[in-house]
């Protein structure tokens, strides 16, 4: 699923970030019948104290239209953890790393859950 993740986020990167996105957040949904989904979006203040700054949504850069969808059998937890686990690796290797590490922080998260910081500046 890396090899796909970083694919997606390779195409969603190429144009830019912007400079009024202060974090980016990966919104995780899950669909029917073993199926995900995931978008991208930028905010507008990141806040580790506060689990509510990714609802400070300025961007979604295309992605709520053009979501990365998968199908997997697996529990919430697992697909959060694999997710993370994608992230964590693109930010190691992938051609747009250090845009997205540019910024304050980084979370991943279901849209109505909790959301995992992966990376933090401060």
């Amino acid at each position: 699923m890396v090899h796909e993740v970083t694919k997606w986020l390779d195409a969603v990167l190429h144009n830019g970030c912007g400079e009024d996105v202060a974090a980016f957040c990966f919104n995780l949904y899950e669909d029917e019948d073993d199926n995900w989904s995931m978008e991208l979006i930028g905010a507008g203040h990141f806040d580790e104290e506060d689990d509510d700054w990714p609802c400070d949504e300025i961007t979604n850069f295309g992605t709520r239209e053009e979501m990365f969808a998968w199908e997997q059998e697996a529990e919430w937890d697992e697909i959060l953890e694999e997710v993370c686990i994608c992230i964590r690796e693109y930010l190691e290797h992938g051609k747009y790393a250090e845009m997205l590490k540019h910024k304050a922080g980084i979370g991943v998260g279901f849209v109505d859950g909790d959301t995992k910081i992966i990376y933090s500046k401060s």
